[in-house]
């Protein structure tokens, strides 16, 4: 079904086209600017000013810990020193791209289905604010796909899942 939806799909493989293939590393600003950029703009992050972002995540010097799946990283991309906005959400789409099956995406969507299961089933015992820790993420994702049989599945194919589950069955209300 997500593969259906045409803008979605699309959207994805230019942003796999532009992580992999034209600007897999995070070295070069301009690289990680135009990276930065798409992903803000596919994703609406609210980043307000990529700059920024992308020169933080020159600054730390990613690529190694892309490489290794060292789910810390999202941590550190999150947050810009002297910067109050916290973008858990970006950090997680940013390294999932680089490596899908390594980091799953955080979203509103992911959070409010796992909420929804586990009050439903009792699938893992978590707080709602676990989410929001990404190693805590990771494991209660793949909590998730144990419980429900879905061990068949990779992280990425997961993800997809429980976005769509969010976005036709937990819809954000908007007053």
């Amino acid at each position: 079904q997500w593969d259906s939806l045409e803008d979605y799909s699309l959207q994805e493989d230019a942003l796999d086209k532009l992580f992999f293939i034209l600007c897999p590393e995070n070295k070069d600003i301009s690289d990680v600017l135009l990276k930065v950029s798409a992903l803000n703009d596919f994703y609406s992050t609210h980043i307000f000013k990529v700059f920024p972002m992308a020169k933080h995540i020159v600054a730390l010097d990613v690529d190694e810990r892309l490489r290794a799946g060292d789910v810390s990283l999202v941590a550190d991309i999150q947050k810009i020193s002297g910067r109050n906005r916290n973008h858990y959400s970006f950090a997680t789409k940013y390294c999932s791209h680089h490596k899908p099956f390594d980091f799953p995406i955080y979203d509103s969507y992911v959070d409010r289905v796992l909420r929804y299961y586990r009050r439903r089933d009792e699938f893992c015992d978590f707080i709602d604010s676990d989410l929001k820790e990404y190693e805590q993420f990771k494991a209660i994702l793949i909590a998730f796909r144990s419980f429900y049989g879905l061990e068949a599945y990779n992280l990425k194919e997961i993800d997809k899942y429980i976005w769509l589950l969010g976005k036709e069955y937990l819809p954000k209300i908007y007053y």
